[in-house]
């Protein structure tokens, strides 16, 4: 007998809905909002079989070992295995209850055919609580037999945004996780550049967490979303513990999928995005910049730049030679950009063998314009090609293994001159510098702007970035049942290299003034040059003993391993992290559960035979499953509580490169002896740290969970308290008499605190099904030792304040007459006018100096949130994700904010024409002038603006085709779907992006359109 199998895909609903009856003896189980695909089993005869064999899967097509399968007619009841296959006797028509958990999630009618898939939600509280806890190195356990602190986002939520970074996708869906889209001015990047998101990652307010890929640390992030099964976030030290020097900031585990033992299932996804820049600063027309230039001319008592003449010219275009009015936004930069993707998998296997194989290329084009003049491209784009395959294989009864291969090819392209620098000038370049071309159509520029922004553009040739990743994983695991059952040994080896190559293909070009045609730089041949922009290769090995088993009402689970993880970037000798770790846990009727954990390791880059080689890092935590008392079995309301609470210690391994050494350098200064053209001067660099060691944290945490109301409410609670201490950093008494620079040395402590909570709601009614989940996070944090100089007045301590807290002056608005002035203290050397910003004066001398600077607020949020609801009727599916963070500050600064910079030739802004004027005196910005202003640009409470923000992160809507209209084209499954990313923001300030405002490259809107087909 041949079984068809027709796939519905979807972001469905985690809710449990009513089988339906279609045509010809078909049953279908209509997937829930959430839900990324339902099964549907055409049968080939009618005859009623005594033997069905349902796979249960989650919507990841995941196994889902445990679910109890009840016949109610015959009362027979089996458990799915590990594979999620479930064997009992049934007839046609026969009703069985899915129950996980102890709760019944959904009812099945059982139809003609005998080969049924059923998909059920991990957005069910009693079906979340069936999959296991990713943990580290590979290791997983029930969620309800941990004390750890750990939430798992699923492949379904993941692929629903059109980005290049796994951890964008993670943006408000945790609790205590921040995910912040920011520039890297490290490498040269804006947060919305093609394939690079600029992302920041911070667990509960600490710096940025592991990224732990299949088990093993790799510095991965840029990812095809549709390779990742789930990714857990691990917050507690018990569940880092294992991790060592390396589990301080907590880790994000990414477990990648594998094939599951079905028949072949083959994928292809196809998305095409437009995006256009949220925001991008609007700078003034020639006509309003010349005006205000004057204004803040004479505000500095020099004279007007433009005659009468010159406005009237720039106002009406009557010479765009000599006073030229260029849109240099419009000129450079395209309205909109493409993101394109196409993804190709296939899975399956038997019991012997399982595979799951992905290709996906991405094509990501950007904003910068192009020209026609040119043969080659010079625009900005990201072109990526990945392949993945991982095979797990049962070689026999006891041995099996696996194998796991990444491959990838990334190139990025852009002008010659580089796209930031390109934005950079833009902001700073007023419309009336310099006409694009001149009368002959030559670049046209001048002595103050000896080059051109189109020809930056165009003219300047191209450079390119080449990057090849390749990762290979091998495995195998023999269980040793004939020592004793549940014994078990592992082997892991991965290797992982990877290379970035630049390639320059570049040449520069002559500018020429409009009018009088001098010359300003040379034209030149192209230039072709290479470069390796880094390399870097790691390889892991890793040995594990462990032991599962349960002895009547007692389990126990252990495992102990040693690892070592050896990584080279560059020319730089290897760092290497060598060690044990281990965990165990015990649990007694799955009601009370003892949990521990340790690592035990330490690099190679402290002195040899030192004491801090190796540090000891224990964690302990306890469990208690309450709804299994007695006492609570009567409440039929209350479906699930448990207890929980962790403490240990982690660290995290921050020694440098060799601090331990004294370095020098050689450099061009004094010469010492006679020969001056071969001596040069040795330079001592900051002096060793012999005694350092890594950083270490204690850590707290408390928390419950619970679910009730018949599992449509699922809520829970966290506590934590972190104290980091021998944090590394420089004494703050240096003196200059040394000649030299203090060592680092361990002696800062810093708190970090906060609660947690994570709310869920889903219901069914009818064909209508939807589900809401929010999550919030009270951060707070607090520097509780720095060794900081000894400050004048308390308020200009930095011991006590929030980590990041930003010092500067407290405005007290601004000096509205010369009479203000006269009665009040001002900046030090410093002369005030009308419309500059006046300072309160703390230690009331007068004077406003460094005496009176004092905290102005934090950059990091206190209070991040998220929102997600979904919707299902019938084949129509909706879902939507919001995210924001409250308490929050933003220090506005730079060329888009300041007006006249760069000694006064700078651009200036649309906001700039709220200003302080007599007649204006409740303007935005404070009166203008020329340059970098000492008064009005000093760091101050008047330039920290509140950062909240809510917005809409995404909106997909889809709709799964009937399965009569399916068929005819002899596929399984197909969704159409529309989805929306960064639609609509609520934003303290609207001006601006609130995650980048400084002039780098915009954070993107995509509307994206797409299409999976399941063969």
């Amino acid at each position: 007998m041949r079984v068809k199998r027709l796939l519905f895909y979807g972001a469905l609903s985690s809710l449990p809905l009513a089988t339906t009856q279609l045509a010809h003896g078909q049953t279908v189980r209509p997937a829930s909002p959430t839900d990324s695909t339902a099964r549907v089993v055409a049968p080939a005869d009618t005859a009623a079989s005594k033997l069905l064999r349902p796979l249960l899967v989650d919507e990841n097509d995941e196994p889902l070992p445990g679910v109890t399968v009840f016949n109610r007619r015959s009362s027979a009841t089996v458990q799915t295995d590990a594979v999620g296959i479930a064997k009992l006797a049934a007839e046609t028509g026969d009703v069985l209850e899915l129950r996980a958990s102890g709760s019944v999630v959904q009812e099945y009618t059982v139809a003609a055919n005998r080969s049924l898939v059923i998909v059920l939600s991990t957005k069910h509280p009693a079906v979340e609580r069936l999959k296991p806890v990713r943990l580290l190195n590979n290791l997983s356990t029930r969620p309800d037999l941990t004390a750890g602190s750990a939430q798992t986002i699923y492949y379904n939520d993941l692929q629903k945004l059109p980005v290049t970074s796994f951890q964008s996708a993670l943006q408000g869906r945790v609790a205590g996780l921040t995910i912040n889209q920011v520039p890297n001015f490290a490498v040269n990047q804006g947060i919305g550049q093609p394939g690079a998101d600029g992302i920041s990652v911070s667990l509960r307010g600490t710096d940025e967490a592991l990224v732990i890929i299949d088990g093993i640390p790799r510095p991965l992030t840029v990812f095809d979303l549709e390779e990742i099964e789930s990714v857990t976030v691990l917050k507690d030290a018990l569940t880092t513990a294992m991790l060592g020097v390396k589990s301080s900031n907590g880790a994000l585990v990414v477990t990648t999928r594998k094939g599951t033992p079905a028949r072949p299932r083959i994928s292809f996804t196809a998305q095409s995005a437009s995006q256009q820049p949220l925001s991008l600063p609007k700078g003034l027309d020639a006509y309003n910049y010349a005006l205000l230039n004057n204004e803040a001319r004479r505000n500095d008592s020099q004279a007007p730049a433009y005659t009468d003449a010159d406005l009237q010219a720039y106002q009406d275009g009557s010479d765009p030679l000599g006073h030229p009015n260029v849109d240099w936004r419009q000129q450079l930069l395209k309205k909109s950009s493409r993101l394109d993707r196409y993804t190709f998998s296939a899975s399956g296997g038997n019991k012997f063998s399982t595979y799951f194989v992905s290709l996906e290329h991405l094509n990501q084009t950007g904003l910068v314009k192009e020209s026609d003049i040119n043969k080659y491209n010079t625009t900005n784009y990201f072109k990526s090609y990945s392949l993945r395959s991982n095979v797990e294989l049962q070689l026999n009864s006891k041995l099996s293994g696996g194998v796991g291969l990444l491959g990838r090819i990334q190139n990025t392209n852009e002008p010659g001159f580089g796209t930031n620098s390109i934005l950079f000038n833009l902001f700073n370049t007023p419309a009336n510098a310099y006409p694009i071309y001149t009368e002959d159509g030559r670049y046209a520029g001048n002595q103050q702007y000896q080059t051109n922004m189109w020809g930056q553009a165009v003219g300047s040739g191209y450079q390119q970035n080449y990057k090849r990743d390749m990762l290979a994983d091998f495995h195998l695991k023999r269980t040793l049942d004939e020592i004793t059952p549940g014994l078990w040994v592992r082997a892991i080896g991965s290797y992982y290299a990877t290379l970035s190559e630049n390639l320059f293909r570049v040449k520069t070009f002559a500018v020429f003034q409009p009018t009088t045609y001098q010359q300003y730089g040379v034209n030149s041949d192209q230039t072709n040059f290479s470069s390796v922009a880094y390399q870097g290769r790691t390889d892991y090995l890793e040995a594990a003993l462990g032991y599962d088993h349960t002895f009547g009402v007692h389990g126990i689970s252990a495992v102990v391993l040693g690892n070592r993880n050896n990584s080279v970037t560059g020319s730089e000798l290897p760092y290497t992290i060598t060690g044990l770790s281990g965990r165990v846990a015990y649990n007694f009727r799955e009601k009370y559960v003892l949990e521990g954990a340790f690592g035990l390791n330490g690099s190679n880059r402290y002195p040899e035979g030192g004491t801090t080689l190796y540090t000891l890092l224990p964690a302990v935590g306890v469990a208690w499953n309450m709804t299994r008392e007695d006492f609570l079995q009567s409440q039929t309301w209350l479906s699930q509580l448990k207890l929980f609470g962790s403490f240990g210690l982690t660290a995290n391994d921050n020694p440098g490169y060799f601090r331990y050494i004294q370095t020098y350098f050689d450099s061009p200064g004094a010469v010492f002896g006679t020969g001056a053209a071969t001596n040069t001067s040795i330079t001592e660099q900051p002096l060793a740290s012999r005694n350092i060691r890594p950083e270490m944290a204690r850590k707290l945490n408390l928390g419950v969970q619970a679910a009730v109301l018949n599992q449509h409410l699922g809520f829970r609670a966290e506590y934590y308290r972190m104290t980091f201490y021998d944090l590394l950093m420089q004494r703050g008494r240096n003196t200059a008499i040394l000649g030299n620079t203090y060592p680092t040395v361990n002696l800062g402590r810093n708190l970090y605190d906060g609660w947690e909570f994570q709310l869920n709601w889903q219901q069914t009614v009818g064909d209508f099904s939807y589900y809401l989940t929010g999550n919030l996070s009270l951060q707070g944090t607090e520097v509780l030792y720095m060794d900081e100089v000894d400050r004048a007045y308390p308020w200009m301590q930095r011991t006590g304040q929030r980590i990041g807290q930003v010092f500067g002056y407290q405005a007290e608005g601004l000096f509205q007459s010369q009479d203000e002035i006269n009665g009040a203290a001002t900046l030090q050397g410093y002369v005030p006018q009308p419309g500059d910003i006046r300072y309160r004066d703390l230690n009331g001398d007068g004077i406003i100096n460094q005496f009176d600077e004092t905290r102005i607020g934090t950059a990091k949020p206190r209070i991040p949130v998220g929102t997600a609801l979904g919707a299902r009727w019938k084949g129509l599916d909706m879902s939507v994700l919001l995210q924001g963070v409250l308490n929050r500050r933003r220090y506005l600064q730079g060329p888009t904010e300041y007006a006249f910079l760069n000694g006064g030739f700078g651009q200036a802004f649309e906001q700039h024409l709220d200003r302080w004027t007599p007649d204006n005196p409740d303007a935005s910005f404070p009166r203008l002038g020329l340059g970098a202003q000492v008064n009005n640009y000093a760091v101050s409470s008047y330039w920290m603006r509140p950062g909240n923000y809510a917005r809409i992160k995404n909106l997909e809507i889809g709709y799964t085709l009937p399965l009569v209209i399916s068929s005819r084209f002899r596929v399984q499954g197909l969704r159409v779907f529309a989805s929306g990313t960064n639609l609509l923001t609520f934003s303290s300030i609207d001006r601006i992006d609130p995650e980048s405002f400084n002039g780098s490259y915009p954070q993107q809107r995509s509307l994206n359109l797409g299409l999976n087909l399941q063969l």
